[in-house]
């Protein structure tokens, strides 16, 4: 199967509170590409209004591992004492089928998928200032000031890396993000010369 009719593996990282999780589901809603989001597994508990198979797989941390060392896995990440991983099978069958397939995952996880895969495109969102970041997951209300602080902490270590990726995208207010974002896609279909349907 040539290229152009394979699909597109896009990564999106960026450090909690830079709104990159927001910013997948309003592209995934408008249905302007033929995105497919890759769902990762995770061994950290639900948040409020989070669904097992549409946010995470929420597995056990035993189930985890298994998959993990049985090499079911594109990528996977221990971060803030939480496993999480992106499973093979669904996105090698969305690339398949032609659909660009989004992976909402970390530095780490990036880092292992461009060794693997060298063509993803890849794109750090982030926002203007650590402040900015800071207060989104205040507002979010689902973690505690200890852990808000050592998020932040890990925001400006994995900022280190936005020069690595192919796009950096500051995540401002979302609908400037989603612009943005939009446009960069459209750029990349042109330069990849990605079939759209």
């Amino acid at each position: 199967m040539a290229e152009a009719e394979r699909g597109l593996l896009i990564v999106i990282s960026g450090p909690s509170g830079s709104g990159k999780s927001t910013l997948v589901r309003e592209l995934m809603r408008d249905g302007e590409f033929p995105l497919s989001f890759s769902v990762s597994a995770t061994s950290r508990p639900p948040r409020p209004n989070e669904r097992d198979g549409i946010d995470y797989l929420f597995l056990p941390r035993e189930r985890f591992e298994q998959m993990r060392d049985g090499g079911e896995f594109l990528e996977s990440a221990e971060v803030h004492g939480h496993l999480y991983g992106t499973p093979k099978g669904p996105v090698e069958q969305a690339l398949a089928a032609g659909k660009w397939v989004l992976l909402d995952i970390d530095v780490q996880g990036f880092h292992q998928v461009r060794e693997m895969m060298p063509d993803a495109v890849s794109i750090f969102v982030r926002t203007p200032t650590l402040e900015l970041a800071a207060q989104r997951l205040n507002e979010r209300g689902t973690e505690s000031e200890e852990v808000i602080a050592r998020r932040i902490k890990q925001a400006a270590r994995e900022m280190a890396h936005a020069p690595e990726y192919d796009y950096q995208l500051v995540n401002e207010s979302l609908p400037q993000a989603v612009s943005t974002f939009r446009t960069l896609l459209w750029g990349v279909r042109t330069l990849r010369g990605c079939k759209h349907d």
